[in-house]
């Protein structure tokens, strides 16, 4: 099972946007991003992200190029500082490969948790409209198999 891990694109401070949309910048990280994916033919059984409208708008632009089977889904406890450890659970038990379009610090514990067996110690730095792709082999332990950031992409 594939995890693709996906830290929001760059988005407006809340002074210049309470809902902080994400910017002109923001849009083209997350193209680019999709750009990457879209050749690698991505099929996922659902993209979760969280209802910050940073982390949907990401989402959706990523859905274009991915394929998946339930859409783009916002999902609760998928906020910045939510607890790790139910997804952490969930995840344990797919079968089917997820990504998910979220936030610092969730995705960074959330990693270290799959990786190490805890949320502290930074395993992954996360950028935004970064990939982090992590399987969970036959024995059941998490391994990062590639990580691409839209810098890299140029």
């Amino acid at each position: 099972m594939k995890l693709y891990l996906v830290q929001h694109a760059k988005a407006a401070s809340e002074q210049e946007d309470p809902r902080r949309s994400l910017t002109e910048a923001g849009r083209k990280e997350s193209e680019k991003a999709a750009a990457f994916a879209r050749p690698l033919n991505l099929c996922v059984g659902c993209i979760w992200h969280s209802s910050k409208r940073r982390a949907a708008q990401t989402a959706e632009i990523l859905a274009e190029a991915v394929t998946s089977k339930e859409g783009s889904v916002a999902r609760e406890a998928l906020g910045p500082n939510d607890d790790v450890t139910p997804v952490a659970r969930e995840l344990g038990a797919a079968e089917k490969d997820v990504m998910i379009v979220g936030h610092l610090p969730f995705l960074s514990r959330l990693a270290s948790l799959l990786l190490t067996g805890s949320e502290s110690g930074d395993t992954v730095t996360f950028r935004n409209a970064g990939i982090v792709c992590v399987e969970r082999g036959e024995d059941g332990r998490w391994h990062i198999c590639w990580v691409v950031t839209p810098d890299i992409l140029g």
